[in-house]
């Protein structure tokens, strides 16, 4: 897999809040995460703490090793609770993968954009350039399980129109 780049690339919030609660996506799965409660809503627009984000990198590039490895049990222990209920088996998420994340299965670049917190859920945009060489944003909705660590919740994929060669 091509070495993920990890630099603070800002989106605006209002784009990441579209993203994350609007956008049509090219396939996404169901946000089964409930918006974090108390503060964090006091928060929207503002980026996770740095605890929080470099957390929330290595949860997302742990599942972006195991899809490079095709060790679907451990891309599938990264997802959420109710995301792993859903699916019932690593066979089955992968199959939803291969099928419909190609861009994030075997992507030809890797490049880590801005996080914020909107409306209470936290958010990861992902740029990928696919096997085909289109480019799509990852919006990653993640959620912090009760033993402090970061799941992913859902995915959408964004298209930019960006094709490269």
């Amino acid at each position: 897999m091509p070495r993920p780049t990890s630099r603070s690339v800002p989106l605006a919030a209002g784009w990441l809040a579209l993203a994350l609660l609007a956008a049509p996506p090219i396939f996404a799965l169901p946000i089964v995460a409930p918006p974090l409660a108390g503060s964090a809503a006091a928060q929207d627009g503002q980026r996770p703490v740095a605890a929080d984000q470099q957390a929330i990198l290595g949860t997302i590039r742990a599942q972006l090793d195991a899809f490079q490895a095709d060790d679907g049990a451990r891309a599938f222990s990264y997802a959420t609770p109710q995301l792993r209920d859903l699916f019932g088996t690593p066979e089955n998420f992968m199959a939803m993968v291969r099928g419909g994340y190609q861009p994030v299965y075997r992507p030809r670049s890797v490049e880590f954009l801005d996080a914020r917190i909107v409306d209470g859920r936290t958010g990861q945009a992902v740029r990928f350039v696919g096997p085909d060489g289109s480019a799509v944003i990852a919006i990653y909705t993640m959620e912090r399980q009760p033993d402090g660590s970061w799941r992913i919740a859902a995915v959408q994929l964004v298209r930019t129109g960006e094709v490269t060669s």
